[in-house]
């Protein structure tokens, strides 16, 4: 006989619980199936039926149960989850807590069906703890957290007693996170009925810094500013500012890929909600990661007043800033807010025109490192185009190559890496 899940104290309120709840139900009642044959059959049946829906939109394989399980606490964030993320055992009374509802938690892990297969028989068994997926690439999880929580469950399954169930667990916590927050890279905001969510982007660009060709002292300055920053040492906002096309987003997806493993994380969030910026600080505080607020093109219209939110949040409020937030920005301004020639001419008739002056400039300065990034010139420009058709196994006359991509750029946007990775991009789709 299994214990009650309703004995559980940490591990509640999971994601998908509604399978769980009537899973253990089975579990509890099926003995009983001449008084409730057809409820324990419909139950049955439609539990398989979310199991086999749960590993196809998140692409599990093998013992369905035992990944089900697994999913549920790699994602349930509650006080002892969320105190291992990324540091690991802790002390405490919490520890006994936990421990008895991993006791429950391996009891479910390691239960025997053979009496539910002789009460309710089915071929269902030998297919669900047993499956094969169609297709291995997830739809809603990526194939790497897929892959982490599969192997997981199969080391949880063959562990001998509850300590080593739950020295696996917490070890996963500071491998690799807990929740989404944990197990995703990057994240966008979205503000909703019931508050402001912070959802999880599960198909971003899995670009690298060494795929970014040239602009090496630009990243170097990147590099060293995030590096300072994930271990715990004083790092500034920054500012990666220039001309278009240059890879000063690409540079930021870069750091994200680069420094997922030691706790970085990013949340990309638009001007217009700039207001609900508190209130995303506000759920990441707390967290055992490093988080960076990822603004991209970021820049003001004269009428446009959002910037007056981001300065507060980033230097001005009476609540300090985290230690573990900092901001990133993109922008082709220099100084972000737009400045006319006609502004010079409102000026005279402004009695304090420096204190004008300051407003506009006083955002940018809250940055406190500044990234340019330039437009390579012709020679760059072909430095870039070869060394991305040798990654990408081009067979072309160099001097060919050279020869079109000078015809390329000059229809299709300027000198710039973005433009060179366009041509090679039409090169792969119109060479054999």
């Amino acid at each position: 006989m299994i214990k009650n899940i309703r004995e559980l104290v940490l591990y509640t309120d999971f994601e998908y619980g509604d399978i769980l709840k009537d899973f253990t139900w089975i579990m509890e009642n099926f003995e009983d199936a001449s008084e409730q044959k057809t409820e324990i059959e419909e139950r049955f049946y439609d539990v398989m039926h979310r199991l086999v829906e749960l590993a196809s939109s998140h692409g599990f394989e093998g013992n369905l149960w035992h990944n089900y399980l697994t999913f549920l606490m790699a994602n349930n964030e509650n006080a002892y989850s969320t105190a291992c993320e990324c540091k690991g055992a802790i002390e405490g009374s919490i520890n006994k807590i936990a421990r008895l509802d991993f006791e429950i938690l391996r009891a479910l892990f390691l239960y025997d069906f053979s009496g539910m297969e002789r009460a309710l028989p089915s071929p269902l068994y030998e297919v669900i703890f047993a499956y094969q997926n169609v297709d291995g690439n997830s739809k809603v999880f990526n194939k790497r957290i897929r892959n982490r929580i599969c192997a997981l469950s199969v080391k949880l399954a063959k562990t001998s007693d509850t300590e080593e169930f739950m020295d696996l667990v917490t070890q996963f916590y500071k491998d690799f996170g807990v929740g989404e927050i944990g197990l995703h890279k990057a994240f966008r905001v979205e503000h909703q009925k019931d508050g402001v969510k912070i959802l999880p982007i599960t198909n971003i660009a899995h670009v690298h810094l060494n795929d970014i060709v040239g602009y090496e002292i630009p990243k170097q300055k990147l590099i060293a500013n995030t590096e300072a920053f994930v271990n715990g040492k004083e790092a500034n906002n920054c500012l990666l500012f220039g001309d278009a096309g240059t890879g000063k987003s690409s540079s930021i997806k870069a750091i994200a890929n680069q420094y997922y493993d030691r706790g970085l994380r990013l949340i990309e969030i638009y001007k217009h909600q700039f207001q609900d910026l508190s209130e995303v600080i506000a759920q990441i505080k707390n967290r055992n990661y490093k988080f960076i607020i990822y603004m991209d093109d970021l820049s003001f219209e004269e009428f446009e007043i959002e910037y007056k939110y981001l300065k507060a949040v980033i230097e001005g409020g009476l609540e300090k800033k985290p230690d573990n937030v900092l901001i990133y920005a993109t922008s082709n301004r220099r100084h972000l807010v737009r400045e006319k020639f006609s502004d010079k001419e409102e000026r005279r008739d402004d009695l304090h025109a420096s204190d004008t002056v300051q407003e506009k400039l006083s955002l940018v300065a809250r940055f406190g490192v500044t990234i340019f990034f330039c437009a390579p010139d012709k020679k760059e420009f072909q430095n870039i185009v070869k060394v991305l058709a040798k990654k990408h196994g081009i067979q072309m006359q160099e001097s060919k190559l050279l020869l079109e991509a000078n015809k390329w750029e000059l229809s299709h946007g300027g000198l710039s890496g973005r433009t060179a990775q366009q041509f090679i991009n039409y090169l792969l789709g119109t060479t054999e």
